[in-house]
């Protein structure tokens, strides 16, 4: 019988033994997601979700104007802002869109426009950034906020000042 036990064991030689703790290190710091090139996927019926890569196109050159909420995946106050803000999604669907950007995968567009806080919502229109309230808003100012917008219309943009794309640092 003991020609049977020696079959038993391991025949590959460079097979060693595992070590009895978990088989994966936990990484304390999730890795960065790749970036895709793929276009603004809907997070909502209407509800986009833009990206660095898809800002321009959804925000800045849109023809409607644009209400945009900074979100963190981390922040309660979004959580709690966010069903008022899918509501107002679909109570203005096709005069104006609301789109959302989470910092945290996005951060180049959250340090261009100043967002240090979550929930931010940014109005746009004519691609120009109008008006910003920051924090748990009471949903009753957030749509008044939005009316507001609707009602200066295509005029809103042009009191703004431009966008200058070219970034040229400080002073």
């Amino acid at each position: 019988m003991k020609p049977e036990a020696e079959e038993s064991t391991p025949e590959k030689k460079g097979e060693q033994e595992k070590p009895s703790g978990p088989s994966t290190p936990v990484p304390l710091v999730r890795p960065l997601q790749p970036i895709s090139q793929e276009p603004a996927k809907p997070a909502g019926e209407n509800l986009v979700e833009v990206t660095d890569l898809t800002w321009e196109q959804m925000v800045e050159k849109s023809r409607e104007p644009v209400a945009v909420m900074f979100y963190s995946p981390t922040c309660a106050f979004c959580h709690q802002m966010e069903p008022y803000f899918r509501t107002f999604a679909k109570e203005f669907s096709g005069i104006v869109v609301f789109a959302r950007l989470n910092i945290m995968a996005s951060q180049w567009t959250a340090e261009r426009y100043g967002v240090r806080s979550t929930p931010t919502f940014q109005f746009f229109c004519n691609g120009k950034p109008l008006t910003e309230m920051v924090g748990a808003v009471y949903p009753a100012i957030l749509r008044k906020t939005v009316e507001e917008v609707l009602v200066r219309g295509k005029e809103c943009g042009k009191k703004v000042t431009e966008i200058d794309y070219e970034i040229t640092g400080y002073g």
